[in-house]
């Protein structure tokens, strides 16, 4: 897996907060907004992914940034600053999830979408993601990875996971680990 490439499978909000790595931002440009949004399409509920504009990509990494700094002052065991959970409400409202209700030829069918831009709809849900992620009972086991050069957070599913990835930065700690004890006495690094 390369260190360019997104890592996925955790909540929604983590997810986005980790395209912000120690290196390259993997939401750069709008191009690769749309990659990340593919892969994120089954839990973007209400929102139709198009082609994303430099306006939506800064939306959405509003988002990501009021959610970051939310995220840095609970791992610290601090209050979120206002300013960063203000953002997240004002991005949430810009594109309300509406029920759109309709009729089948036997029934009444009711259909989740987010009005407006692409931007405002994506930003929006991702608000709702961290807002969910905030008041979520879990969020007092959010972790670091303790890879030295790794930045990424998760919730850990085991009480023993200690890194992001086990096959990103698990693996590149267990290698280095095991150099240390094999090379030969007298090398240097």
């Amino acid at each position: 897996m390369s260190d360019s490439t997104p890592l996925i499978g955790e909540p929604l909000a983590l997810d986005l907060v980790n395209t912000a790595p120690d290196g390259p931002d993997l939401l750069d440009t709008p191009a690769q907004l749309t990659e990340w949004l593919a892969l994120q399409a089954d839990r973007l509920h209400g929102v139709a992914i198009e082609q994303p504009t430099a306006a939506d990509l800064i939306a959405v990494r509003a988002v990501r940034e009021d959610t970051a700094t939310a995220l840095e002052a609970l791992l610290a065991g601090r209050r979120p600053p206002a300013t960063a959970l203000r953002g997240l409400e004002r991005a949430q409202a810009a594109a309300p999830l509406i029920r759109e209700l309709d009729w089948n030829g036997d029934t009444v069918v009711a259909t989740a979408r987010r009005r407006g831009p692409l931007g405002a709809a994506a930003a929006a849900a991702l608000a709702e993601s961290a807002i969910d992620l905030f008041t979520d009972p879990s969020i007092g086991k959010l972790k670091r990875c303790e890879a030295d050069d790794c930045v990424l957070l998760f919730l850990p599913t085991h009480p023993r996971r200690r890194w992001c990835s086990a096959q990103r930065c698990g693996n590149r700690v267990r290698v280095a680990r095991y150099y240390q004890r094999h090379r030969p006495a007298g090398t240097a690094d």
